[in-house]
C-alpha cells in the first residue's frame, strides 16, 4: 500500500506542486486542503500516514492547527511536518519545540521532497 500524504496549504501552487511531487516521483496518494479548519476535519476523514503543514495561514496558522490535530484521539498520533518560508534559527527553534517530526523549507525540491519525508519518518 503506497503511503497517505495530507498537505494543508493556502497557497494553490504549493499544494498542487506538493501533491504533483508525492504522487509521481514517490507514488503516494494525496489528499489536500487549503486551511487549517479543512485539514483537520480532512485528517480525521482519511487517517493520512503523515501530514504537511504550512506554518503561515489565514484564520488557523500552522501551529494552531497542529495543537488541535493533537487534541484529537482520531490525529493524535499522525506525524506532523511542517512547511514554512522562515528559515530564522528563533522560528526553527519555536516549531521543534511544538513536536513536530520535522521543519521543511520553501522553497522545497519537488525532486526530493518525498525523499526527505521518507527519511524523518523511516519509510523505505
Amino acid at each position: 500500500m503506497p503511503h497517505k500524504v495530507l498537505i494543508i496549504d493556502d497557497e494553490d501552487d504549493i499544494r498542487e506542486v506538493a501533491a504533483l511531487s508525492l504522487e509521481s516521483v514517490a507514488g503516494w496518494e494525496v489528499v489536500t486542503a487549503n486551511s487549517g479548519s479543512q485539514g483537520l476535519a480532512r485528517a480525521v476523514e482519511h487517517q493520512p500516514d503523515a501530514i504537511l503543514l504550512d506554518v503561515m495561514m489565514p484564520g488557523m496558522d500552522g501551529p494552531t492547527t497542529f495543537r488541535e490535530l493533537r487534541k484529537n484521539p482520531a490525529t493524535a498520533k499522525i506525524p506532523v511536518l511542517l512547511l514554512t518560508a522562515k528559515v530564522q534559527s528563533s522560528d526553527q527553534r519555536r516549531f521543534a519545540d511544538l513536536g513536530v517530526e520535522a521543519v521543511l523549507f520553501k522553497p522545497f525540491d519537488p525532486l526530493t521532497l518525498s525523499d526527505q519525508i521518507a527519511s524523518v519518518l523511516g519509510w523505505s
